[in-house]
């Protein structure tokens, strides 16, 4: 399915349920917004948008704490988790997604290779973080990003998220929280 068409899928549940949406990106870089707006009256469910690229919007706007950036970079569980958290109070949307990650070319590290996203959302009754490694050009990460972010918004909106945690080293948080 288009991003389009999956966007405007997802604003369709979302209008219907009553609720509200707000996003934080970072390597998407608006994409995601770009999406959601492509529907005509999006702005009945979609409130806007924060795109925090750098640490000191992440940490001014979004109210990630300095210490999560520190100890576990921007491109982890725990930042996406929070960029949520702050878009979601910030906002106050009935439900908040966060994208951070590495797009490419460069950028990427052994431990952090170019093509790995976190998509996290916020809601009242759920906190929810996937982890992706995509292996596109820098276009397509950011599109499958976009992507993974509406898929995910979906299985919450259908009740179709079941906390199921990924393996991950010891000090990180577990896929899915609730």
């Amino acid at each position: 399915m288009e991003l389009d068409q999956l966007a405007a899928q997802v604003g369709h549940t979302l209008k219907r349920r009553g609720l509200t949406l707000a996003i934080a990106e970072s390597c998407t870089g608006g994409l995601l917004g770009h999406h959601l707006t492509n529907t005509p009256g999006s702005s009945s469910y979609f409130l806007g948008g924060v795109i925090a690229y750098s640490y000191s919007l992440k940490k001014r706007i979004l109210g990630v704490p300095p210490e999560t950036l520190v100890q576990f970079g921007a491109v982890s569980r725990q930042t996406a988790l929070a960029m949520a958290r702050g878009c979601h109070e910030l906002t106050g949307a009935g439900v908040a997604l966060a994208i951070t990650g590495i797009a490419g070319p460069g950028g990427g590290m052994k431990e952090k290779p170019v093509g790995l996203v976190y998509v996290a959302l916020v809601a009242e009754d759920l906190e929810a973080c996937e982890r992706h490694l995509w292996q596109g050009d820098r276009l397509e990460n950011k599109s499958s990003s976009a992507r993974a972010a509406l898929l995910l918004l979906q299985r919450y909106l259908d009740a179709d998220l079941i906390p199921i945690p990924e393996p991950e080293p010891a000090d990180t948080e577990p896929s899915i929280t609730s």
